[in-house]
């Protein structure tokens, strides 16, 4: 049931957000907030179904489990990550305008252990404009990114995807 109430609330914190500034200066109407909980309503009920059908419940149940972690995630995407993706639209966009892109790809070893982590930080990675996530190694861990500016071609964890990796380990860890 936590888990179907998580969900819930993450889709509609998601659906608001996306239908920001789609009605009257900026401000939700009626409609969209009724469109939003029943979306969000629907979301739950058939996630909480998918979640049970799991052996141990998957990720998503242990985020509902643990509200710490969710509490985390949602930190997460709200704060480092909608940070990153913010700079680094505007990194793209000028390097677009000014034509000054080395594109390459690395591998990094962010050494995360599990595979929701590594989970997390390639979709994070891959969300980001200017990076691609293109391999992951099973064996070592190691990821390959294309990236749209290489200065090194042997570059530390951080300065390809930032914080990222630990956000993956605290989260999903």
């Amino acid at each position: 049931m936590l888990a179907a109430l998580l969900v819930a609330a993450m889709a509609l914190v998601l659906y608001l957000l996306l239908t920001f500034g789609s009605g009257t200066i900026g401000a939700w109407s009626v409609e969209e907030w009724i469109a939003g909980a029943v979306l969000s309503i629907l979301a739950g009920w058939i996630g909480s179904r998918v979640l049970r059908k799991r052996p141990n419940g998957g990720w998503m149940a242990r985020l509902g489990r643990a509200p710490v972690r969710a509490a985390q995630f949602l930190v997460y995407l709200l704060g480092p990550f909608l940070w990153a993706l913010m700079k680094a639209n505007l990194d793209v966009a000028l390097r677009v305008i000014t034509g000054k892109i080395r594109p390459g790809i690395v591998r990094i070893s962010p050494g995360l252990a599990t595979d929701a982590e590594r989970t997390l930080l390639a979709n994070s990675i891959t969300l980001t404009p200017g990076t691609l996530t293109v391999d992951v190694d099973d064996a070592s861990g190691d990821f390959f990114v294309h990236w749209i500016y290489v200065t090194d071609p042997k570059p530390a964890v951080e300065d390809v995807c930032g914080s990222f990796a630990r956000w993956a380990r605290r989260i999903a860890g």
